[in-house]
């Protein structure tokens, strides 16, 4: 599950099961679910706040109550959690949950003497706490939190939505009362939630792409995709057209995540063994040679410098495909499919270098050198701020694209020396964070005018510490994947896709040859690919040289090879590349949108397939 699909309440409230209280108004009904524990001073807190949120929202405030019982941090929470229920089952919950709260210290005994008090009849009200059916609703509300990622109290769901903003009472009734920036923003969360919502958006881009270079309004795309867009100096190193710094410049950043997530595995996950590693390198290679090899046996001649065109695999429509898949892709799937596409990357760029080549600025590569030896030194003397790395990985770019390389790949590089060092220590941050809290609240208790106390200098001191403590409980790549995710799934990548895809599908199969490129482009991703890739992964394991993903299957690696065909814009820059001039850049083009559809559509087949039941034996 991701941290994403965390953040949408797993249970949606059931009024038989859960604990309501109010929320009997005819409409604009809004639903806050609480998970907590009652020996939790926070909780006990929040009660008051959740009051007067009752007082101001009236019938409206649909308030739900789930158990989250900390008994390591508080020890006796489950059964004060089961005399909530207990009394729940003499239909007193309610009065129990207030009396609970209001008790300090709150103890057992004192528990069941409020339950005495509540006039309960103690008799069922003994015999209810032992039931295993009532310590196994405490259980089930404890492992649906955990699900949904709560670890601690209290912890809260707006309409289904986690909500991860601050719980005084003026910040929770501006989001409970619904303004319209509120909407939006829950709206857009709920949707980012979905595990196909990057995917969808992505696809839709490159739909439209296809769409506005095929209607009256291609004249128009192309101009703008063309249109020249430079910084510095006209005519300088970074004066490009509008569609390259689509495909370069933003692309890059797309490169950072996969590379920090590659990375992530590399140390911590499914690739740490150097095995299972392996395998999506070899897999590259033998997904290089197939489709090659199928392309040249069509085309000889004049139409063989095409060969390189089905060899690309695209990385963003690829994952963009397993992400509409969802939850039917194990993330070891995932994660072999991104590293054989970053290596894929790689071969594509050394293709265009050796067989392709262009002019290189050797001084621009010494530049690149001296960029990519600056992050090592930024990592190896342990720095931890980010702007450092920022600014390095922007120089690098630059030489990059200077130099005739792909600028893209320096969010490769910039990925491979961010920091991933675990948090320091936390017991130094806990206790400065506790400091500032208790500064805090000492001057609250001391101050009656809240508008002065957020005047007085302990309001910026406390602030500078608590947020210094936040940021070095996560390391430089974590704080930049989070806060660079959503831009790439939802902005960088349709971009991306928009700039392209666009590609006119009107072609003249008339010239010689032109039917054998097309034909070479179309077999050599649908087939090509899938079948290279898979002999390669066999060969490997049988040698010993590779393992496969220890979650995946057969057939579900052979619907990822099959998606490993869809070649887009890699193979697109290839084209251009293979025929500068003339009619079978275009054909080669379309044949490669027409590959691309057909590898996406057989390998979401392959993985969305249910496998047969196995025939029922019939005792003789």
């Amino acid at each position: 599950m991701t941290e994403a699909q965390r953040t949408i309440l797993q249970r949606p409230v059931d009024p038989a099961r859960d604990h309501v209280r109010g929320g009997t108004a005819k409409s604009d009904i809004v639903q806050v679910v609480v998970y907590g524990d009652y020996l939790c001073p926070y909780c006990r807190r929040l009660r008051i706040i959740i009051a007067r949120l009752r007082g101001a929202l009236g019938e409206r405030l649909a308030y739900v109550y789930r158990h989250f019982p900390n008994e390591k941090a508080h020890p006796g929470a489950h059964f004060i959690s089961r005399v909530a229920e207990a009394a729940a089952r003499q239909g007193k919950f309610w009065e129990m949950h207030d009396a609970l709260y209001d008790a300090d210290p709150l103890t057992p005994k004192l528990a069941k003497e409020l339950a005495a008090g509540l006039g309960l009849d103690m008799t069922q009200f003994e015999r209810d706490l032992e039931d295993e059916s009532l310590i196994a609703r405490v259980e089930e509300d404890l492992t649906e939190a955990k699900k949904n990622g709560v670890t601690g109290t209290p912890s809260f769901f707006i309409d289904g939505q986690r909500y991860d903003g601050a719980w005084d009472f003026h910040s929770m009734l501006e989001e409970l009362q619904r303004p319209i920036a509120a909407q939006l923003t829950r709206s857009a969360k709920t949707f980012a939630s979905l595990p196909a919502s990057g995917g969808l958006i992505l696809l839709l881009a490159a739909a439209a792409a296809i769409g506005f270079a095929n209607s009256p309004l291609s004249g128009a795309y192309h101009a703008f995709m063309g249109t020249p867009f430079g910084v510095g100096v006209s005519g300088g190193t970074l004066a490009m057209p509008v569609g390259e710094w689509f495909s370069e410049g933003l692309l890059a950043i797309f490169f950072l995540l996969v590379g920090l997530e590659i990375r992530r595995e590399l140390t911590e996950g499914s690739l740490t063994d150097l095995r299972a590693a392996a395998l999506p390198v070899l897999c590259a290679v033998g997904g290089v040679l197939a489709p090659a090899a199928i392309y040249l046996a069509l085309n000889r001649g004049p139409t063989a410098p095409g060969w390189s065109v089905p060899t690309a695999t695209d990385i963003a429509f690829s994952l963009g495909v397993l992400a509409l898949l969802g939850s039917r892709v194990p993330i070891g799937l995932r994660i072999f499919v991104a590293a054989l596409a970053v290596v894929d990357d790689i071969l594509s760029v050394l293709t265009l270098a050796i067989f392709y080549p262009r002019a290189f600025a050797l001084d621009w590569l010494a530049a690149s050198v001296l960029g990519i030896v600056a992050l090592a030194a930024l990592n190896r003397f342990r720095v931890y701020a980010i702007w450092p790395y920022l600014v390095t990985a922007v120089f690098l770019w630059v030489a990059l694209h200077g130099a005739g390389v792909h600028g893209a790949l320096a969010g490769i590089f910039l990925a491979g020396f961010l920091p991933t060092r675990p948090a320091p220590a936390a017991g130094p941050l806990l206790a400065q964070a506790a400091t500032a809290l208790a500064a805090l609240e000492q001057a609250e208790r001391e101050t009656d005018d809240k508008r002065a106390l957020a005047q007085e200098p302990i309001w910026d001191w406390a602030s500078r510490n608590l947020s210094a403590a936040s940021d070095r409980l996560l390391s430089p790549a974590e704080r930049v994947e989070r806060a660079v995710s959503p831009w790439s799934a939802y902005f960088i990548l349709p971009l991306f896709a928009f700039s392209a895809t666009g590609v006119s599908l009107a072609v003249d199969l008339s010239p010689p040859g032109a039917s054998h490129v097309l034909a070479g482009v179309v077999l050599g991703l649908v087939f090509g690919k899938p079948i290279g890739i898979c002999l390669a992964a066999l060969l490997a394991v049988l040698l010993g040289l590779a393992r496969m993903p220890g979650d995946v299957s057969l057939r579900g690696f052979i619907g990822a090879a099959c998606l490993c065909g869809i070649g887009d814009t890699v193979a697109l820059l290839m084209a251009d590349q293979a025929f500068p001039a003339g009619p079978d850049s275009q054909i080669a083009k379309i044949g490669v949108l027409i590959g691309s559809v057909l590898a996406a559509a057989l390998g979401a087949a392959v993985i969305a397939i249910k496998p047969l039941p196995p025939p029922k034996t019939v005792a003789v």
